[in-house]
C-alpha cells in the first residue's frame, strides 16, 4: 500500500503509567515501592499521550459547541474558578465534528451514524448537544458500554488465579448487570444487591458471581472474607488500601502513601471481613460425578459458619490471626471501619451483609468513590487519581489535614475537594441515578474543550481539565468502530450467548467467540484489553496494534472493494470527490480538509481506482483521529 494519507504508529504512543502502576512486596499485597508516584505518572502520562495526539490531528475545521441546557453547572463553576485562579487559559471548545464522535464514543462504544453527523453539525438549535446527550443515554447501546464498563470494575471473568465462574457464571453476572442499566436501577440498590446476595446456583442468579469472585484457595476460610471484605472496599469506596489493612497495621507500610492508612488497623480489617464471617461461599459440582466444572453457591447463616470472625490462623494466604488480649478475644465481630465511628453495627438479629450493604451505601464515601468513577471514565483522569487509592482523611477541604508526621502525605488529594464532595451529594439527592450524573458531567462546558491547546502546555494543568485528556479506544471499540463503518458487520455464534454482532456486547474479554487464541482474540486482545483479573484494561499502544490494524484479515477485508455489501463495493460508482467525503464520513465522523482531500483525489486519478480506493480507506483507520477519542 502506497501513497497513504497518514499512518500512525501507535506503538510510539505507550505511556509509561503502567511501570508505575506494577507492585511487588513482601509486606503487602496492594503497595508496592512505586505506589507513592502513581498519581504524578498517571497524571504525567495522559498529558504526555494528549500532546501527542493532539499533535497529529488535522487542522480544526468547523464551530465550536457549548452546551446551553443547564444555566449554571456546578461542574463548570468549580472547573474554570480553579482555572482562573491559577492563571491557566482553557483551551477553546471543541468543534460539533469533534463532539459527536467525542460524546458518542463516551456514552455508547460506538461511532455516530454518519447521517447523524450531518444533521448535528447543520442543526441549528442551540441546545442540539444536549439533546444529543439524552438521545445517546437512552440507547441501547449505552447498555453496552456499560455493562462492559461495569464487568471490568467488578472483575466478570470466567478463569482467574483463584476460580473459575465458567462461561455461564460470567453470561448470569454480565445478564444481571446489563438488566439492572436497562432498568436504571439506582446505583445504590446494585451495591445492596451485590453485597447481600445469597443463592444456591450463580448460572442462575447473576448477582451471586460478585461475592464468587472473593473465593481464595490454598487458606482458611479467613482469606476468603478477607478478599470479600477487600475487594467490596476497593468496587464500592474505592479504597484500595483495605487490602492492605487486613495483613498488618498501616503503621510503617502506608505512612508515605495514605494519611488515614497510616492510621488504620488491622483490627479494622477484620471488623470490615467479620461481616462475611457467617457466609459459606461453596463449589457445586454440575454432574456430581465429575470436578468440573461447578457453579457457585453463597449462603448466610448455614450450619457450618455461626459464629463471628475467629481469631484462630496461622496459616494462609494473610499472616496469623491471633487471639487478642485485654479483654482475651477469640472472635472479632463486625464493625464498619470507614463512618460512624465504631457505632455502625448490624441491629441485633440482622444479616451482616445486608447491614453491611445499608453501611456501604449510607457512607458518604460510596457516593464519592462513585462519582471519581465516573469522572475518570469521562474526563481521561480522576478528581481523586487512581480512582482507587483515596486516603480517606484527606478529602474534607472544610477540615484539612494538619500537623501530619513527617513523611506523611497532607495535603488535600483531590485536586477540586469542593467539586468532589458537591457531586457527591448531587448523585445523592438524585437517588444514585448513574445517567443523571453522565448527563450532568457531559453537559458541562469542561467536557467540551477541545484537546488541542493554543500555546505552552504545562504537563500539571491536566489535573485542572484545561483540555481534553485523549484515550486511546478499547479494542471492542475500536472492532465496532471498523465493523460499522465498513458496513461489513460480522456475527459470533456461541451457545452461552446466542448470536452477537458487536464486541461490547461480549460478557467478557476471555469470552471471545472463536476461542482464545483465534484471530478476532488476536485482534481484540492486540489493545490490552486484559483479563480482569492480574492484567487491567490499558489504554497504552503496542506494536501489535499498528500491525493489527494494519494487516489483520478483520481490516483487511474490510476495506476491499470485492466484499459483499460493504461500503466501498457499494460507494465505487459514486463521484471521486463524493467517494472521498463518503469514506472520510464514516471512518472518522468529519469531512477531509482541504490537503487530505487533494491528495486523495490525486491518488484516484493516477491509478487504478480501485486499488486506489481501498489504499484511501485502509489510510483511515490507521489515522490517529480514528484509533483515538479525542
Amino acid at each position: 500500500m502506497q501513497r497513504v494519507i497518514v499512518l500512525l504508529l501507535i506503538a510510539s504512543l505507550t505511556t509509561p503509567a503502567q511501570d508505575a502502576l506494577n507492585h511487588s512486596t513482601s509486606d503487602c499485597v496492594a503497595f508496592g515501592p512505586k505506589r507513592e508516584t502513581a498519581q504524578h505518572s498517571q497524571i504525567s502520562a495522559s498529558s504526555q499521550m494528549t500532546v501527542q495526539v493532539a499533535a497529529l490531528l488535522p487542522p480544526i475545521q468547523g464551530k465550536s459547541t457549548v452546551a446551553t441546557a443547564d444555566a449554571v453547572n456546578l461542574i463548570d463553576t468549580h472547573i474554570f474558578d480553579v482555572m482562573q485562579q491559577n492563571g491557566v487559559k482553557p483551551a477553546a471548545a471543541s468543534t460539533d465534528w469533534e463532539f459527536i464522535r467525542r460524546i458518542t464514543l463516551d456514552l455508547t462504544g460506538r461511532l455516530p451514524d454518519s447521517q447523524r453527523v450531518i444533521s448535528f453539525v447543520n442543526d441549528k438549535d442551540p441546545d442540539k448537544p444536549t439533546k444529543l446527550i439524552d438521545e445517546l443515554l437512552a440507547k441501547p447501546e449505552w447498555v453496552d458500554k456499560w455493562a462492559m464498563y461495569f464487568g471490568d470494575l467488578y472483575k466478570n471473568n470466567s478463569t482467574n488465579a483463584q476460580i473459575r465462574r465458567y462461561v455461564p457464571g460470567v453470561v448470569a453476572f454480565n445478564k444481571w448487570i446489563r438488566e439492572s442499566l436497562t432498568a436504571n436501577k439506582p446505583y445504590d440498590r446494585m451495591t445492596r444487591e451485590l453485597i447481600a446476595a445469597s443463592g444456591t446456583d450463580s448460572y442462575a442468579q447473576g448477582e451471586l458471581n460478585w461475592l464468587a469472585g472473593g473465593f481464595v484457595t490454598g487458606g482458611p476460610v479467613q482469606d476468603v472474607w478477607d478478599q470479600q471484605a477487600a475487594n467490596t472496599a476497593e468496587a464500592f469506596l474505592g479504597v484500595s488500601s483495605m487490602n492492605c489493612v487486613l495483613c498488618h497495621n498501616g503503621r510503617g507500610h502506608l505512612d508515605t502513601l495514605s494519611l488515614w492508612g497510616r492510621n488504620a488497623l488491622r483490627t479494622q480489617g477484620w471488623g470490615l471481613a467479620s461481616f462475611f464471617s457467617r457466609t459459606e461461599t461453596l463449589r457445586t459440582r454440575v454432574n456430581p460425578e465429575d470436578a468440573n466444572p461447578y457453579y457457585w453457591r453463597v449462603q448466610q447463616n448455614t450450619t457450618r459458619y455461626r459464629t463471628d470472625y475467629p481469631l484462630n490462623t496461622t496459616t494462609g494466604n494473610r499472616p496469623a490471626r491471633e487471639p487478642l488480649e485485654q479483654p482475651r478475644q477469640t472472635t472479632y465481630s463486625p464493625v464498619y471501619p470507614f463512618a460512624g465511628n465504631g457505632t455502625w453495627k448490624p441491629a441485633a438479629g440482622e444479616d451482616y451483609r445486608v447491614a453491611l450493604g445499608r453501611f456501604v451505601t449510607q457512607d458518604f464515601q460510596f457516593a464519592r468513590a462513585t462519582v471519581n468513577y465516573m469522572w475518570e471514565a469521562m474526563f481521561g483522569l480522576g478528581l481523586v487519581s487512581p480512582s482507587n487509592q483515596f486516603d480517606l482523611a484527606r478529602l474534607d477541604p472544610e477540615n484539612p489535614p494538619a500537623n501530619c508526621p513527617e513523611g506523611t502525605p497532607c495535603e488535600l488529594q483531590a485536586s477540586h475537594p469542593r467539586l468532589l464532595n458537591e457531586l457527591a451529594q448531587t448523585f445523592i439527592d438524585s437517588k444514585y441515578d448513574l445517567k443523571k450524573l453522565q448527563r450532568l458531567m457531559v453537559t458541562s462546558r469542561a467536557y467540551q474543550l477541545s484537546s488541542r491547546y493554543e500555546g505552552e502546555w504545562n504537563p500539571l494543568w491536566s489535573k485542572l481539565f484545561a483540555r481534553k485528556q485523549v484515550r486511546r479506544l478499547m479494542g471492542e471499540e475500536i472492532h465496532d468502530a471498523i465493523a460499522s463503518s465498513s458496513q461489513v458487520i460480522p456475527t459470533y455464534n456461541n451457545a452461552f450467548w446466542g448470536p452477537v454482532n458487536w464486541a461490547m456486547k461480549l460478557p467478557e474479554p476471555l469470552a471471545t467467540p472463536d476461542g482464545p487464541n483465534g484471530a478476532v482474540a488476536r485482534f481484540l486482545n492486540a489493545f490490552l484489553r486484559g483479563d480482569r483479573d492480574d492484567e487491567p484494561r490499558r489504554g497504552d499502544g503496542a506494536i501489535a496494534q499498528t500491525l493489527g490494524l494494519m494487516n489483520d484479515p478483520f481490516v483487511m477485508t474490510r476495506i476491499r472493494s470485492t466484499t459483499p455489501n460493504g461500503l466501498l463495493a457499494r460507494t465505487l460508482t459514486q463521484t471521486d470527490e463524493n467517494l472521498v467525503n463518503i469514506l472520510f464520513l464514516n471512518a472518522l465522523s468529519r469531512y477531509p480538509n482541504d490537503t487530505e482531500r487533494a491528495t486523495a483525489l490525486a491518488n484516484l486519478k493516477s491509478g487504478n481506482r480501485t486499488q486506489e480506493a481501498e489504499n484511501l480507506f485502509w489510510s483511515l483507520y490507521n489515522k490517529v483521529d480514528f484509533i483515538f477519542n479525542y
